[in-house]
């Protein structure tokens, strides 16, 4: 591309464009949470060349994806007037390094965002980084709203939830149509309601995880695996966490099995009530476990403010909850879900409890409805009272 002579987009132009990258943004919304929903764009000679989101969480972030559709459209960054993104671009290290490093490192001479980061710790402190190195700097307030484009990011990232932090927690579950958890007896051998389509996709949500936590209920009832197979990405399987207050899993299940060809699996941890059965946690930790004791709850079991602040401290920043209705019931109680995925399968009637009154106590925001093969998807942010 040859360098062209610079042309300023005026302020209404800008917020045109900050709304039009908003909007793309929001399409990730659930994919990417708790992060933020961010586009971007470089402009040069007064166009767009290219557009950049960031898609899915631990991926690239939209100012790496636009330099990258950029260079695939034969465009250098280096050589456009602007780099325009919604959000603040990062300056700390996460699941990727620093926005404000690639940026710098594509030659980007002037930054337009439409909002400040959050997050009191970070607030304003890539554009300092940016404007310290001699890129112009240009703030269009209010043109891309987080309370619009990612109310969840502000939940995330509020003084509160930061001074007591917990994973954001994703709780899964596959429903018919009736709204139970189980279908009828001899349906899907008593386990499956969704079908195969549903079922790989819940492999990519594994993969996009830093562990997956269940009840020994579940683990006694279904013998689950929990492990990513494709097209989930076998090579990031997340953790598998029981509760399991009094060390009923069983050592002989299938979580105990090798991965198979292509198939991932995480390290296995049993949180239990500290004290519990000495010899099945020496037959656990044998089997191919790690068994931690924590506090027990009001209601006997391991409390799961407890299980929370030991994911955190174990790294885990984003969890997928794959459970009966009793934890399921239990975390929605605590206030400890953030997001909803729930499948809803082509099968009528079914067994247990459902969980169809949650529906109606819970605030929900930013829903979705989509299909995928036979199957319903309801998606949607949980908004927790503080």
């Amino acid at each position: 591309m040859t360098q062209t002579t610079t042309v300023t987009l005026n302020e209404t132009q800008l917020r045109s464009l900050l709304a039009e990258l908003a909007d793309g943004a929001r399409a990730f919304r659930f994919e990417v949470a708790p992060n933020p929903c961010v586009g971007a764009a470089l402009v040069a000679g007064g166009q767009v060349v290219a557009r950049g989101y960031h898609r899915v969480w631990g991926g690239p972030h939209a100012e790496v994806e636009v330099f990258a559709a950029a260079r695939a459209a034969g465009v250098q960054p280096s050589e456009c007037d602007a780099l325009v993104v919604t959000l603040e671009p990062c300056c700390s290290f996460g699941k990727t390094p620093p926005c404000t490093d690639a940026i710098r490192a594509a030659g980007i001479r002037r930054v337009v965002v439409g909002a400040l980061d959050p997050d009191p710790r970070h607030r304003g402190a890539g554009l300092k980084l940016l404007a310290e190195a001699g890129l112009e700097i240009e703030f269009v307030p209010n043109a891309s709203p987080l309370e619009k484009l990612a109310p969840h990011f502000l939940r995330w990232s509020d003084i509160d939830r930061v001074r007591r932090p917990r994973p954001w927690a994703i709780a899964k579950w596959a429903q018919t149509r009736s709204g139970h958890l189980s279908p009828p007896a001899g349906v899907g051998d008593g386990r499956w309601i969704s079908g195969p389509e549903a079922l790989r996709e819940v492999h990519v949500l594994r993969g996009r995880v830093d562990a997956i936590v269940t009840g020994v209920t579940t683990v006694l009832k279904d013998n689950p695996r929990f492990t990513v197979r494709p097209p989930g990405d076998p090579a990031r399987p997340p953790l598998r966490v029981i509760l399991d207050s009094y060390l009923r899993t069983p050592t002989d299940g299938r979580l105990f099995e090798p991965p198979g060809a292509g198939e991932g699996a995480g390290a296995i941890h049993v949180l239990c009530q500290a004290g519990a059965n000495a010899a099945r946690h020496v037959a656990l930790e044998r089997a191919g476990a790690t068994v931690t004791g924590l506090r027990s709850s009001e209601e006997d079991h391991v409390a799961l403010r407890d299980v929370q602040e030991w994911l955190w401290d174990h790294g885990v920043r984003r969890v997928l909850l794959e459970a009966g209705p009793q934890l399921l019931s239990r975390s929605l109680e605590a206030g400890f879900v953030d997001q909803l995925r729930v499948y809803t399968g082509n099968v009528a009637g079914g067994e247990g409890e459902t969980m169809a009154p949650w529906f109606t106590r819970l605030k929900l925001e930013e829903r979705l409805d989509r299909e995928i093969g036979g199957d319903s998807v309801f998606e949607s942010f949980v908004r927790n009272e503080a």
